[in-house]
């Protein structure tokens, strides 16, 4: 392995063990191609799925294989034709089997932190659906909780704002400026510093860069 290789094998090792200590399973793969396989083993046939906005998700491969399996049904908001729609599947998201999403930064201490617009991503994360599997690379990894607050202030949020047109000041700048904004996405914040439910929350961190 190359040193980047055995230090984020190493950094894993130290994030999952902490991860345990707050009953969330993690699980380290070195390549995307690993993560989803492991990821959609985890997914028995007959089960319902959805997911919060990630472009994680999308870079690493996830998004295409549960869209390519017929033997789940997949809740899509992007499949909606009208508002209240995709309401109705924001709703039904709240009960599903398995719930995919990212994590804007996971301290090496183990807590995730994530910040939402609409919350709908955040509340899925902390109540309703069965199980949550989180796919990270290790980019996401701070070495404490307060350096993963600022990492989703001042890393993922301005080219989240971006990515999904809003007009705010960090959109503008590339610096959070703690705004009111009417487009704010930093609406609601979230650590989660344990998992309730013993095993309800499991984390897939990857070897690689992926998502903001």
């Amino acid at each position: 392995m190359t040193p980047k290789e055995t230090y984020y094998q190493k950094l894993a090792d130290t994030v999952i063990k902490n991860l345990q200590k707050r009953q969330i399973d993690g699980y380290y793969c070195p390549t995307s191609k690993e993560a989803v396989k492991l990821a959609n083993d985890m997914v028995v046939s007959n089960s319902t799925v959805s997911f919060g906005g990630s472009m994680t998700l999308s870079e690493c491969g996830m998004m295409e294989t549960l869209t390519s399996r017929k033997d789940i049904t997949l809740y899509d908001r992007s499949t909606a034709k009208t508002p209240e729609e995709a309401t109705d599947i924001y709703h039904k998201s709240f009960n599903v089997d398995y719930y995919f999403m990212s994590s804007n930064a996971i301290s090496s201490t183990g807590e995730l932190v994530n910040i939402d617009g609409n919350g709908n991503r955040v509340a899925a994360l902390i109540y309703g659906p069965k199980q949550v599997i989180i796919l990270a690379g290790m980019n996401k990894v701070t070495p404490d909780l307060a350096s993963a607050m600022a990492r989703v202030k001042n890393v993922a949020a301005a080219p989240n704002a971006i990515r999904l047109n809003q007009n705010t000041p960090c959109a503008a700048t590339g610096v959070c400026h703690d705004c009111q904004s009417p487009d704010c996405i930093c609406a609601n914040t979230v650590i989660t510093r344990r998992g309730q439910i013993p095993n309800r929350i499991k984390v897939i961190l990857i070897g690689e860069n992926l998502g903001y």
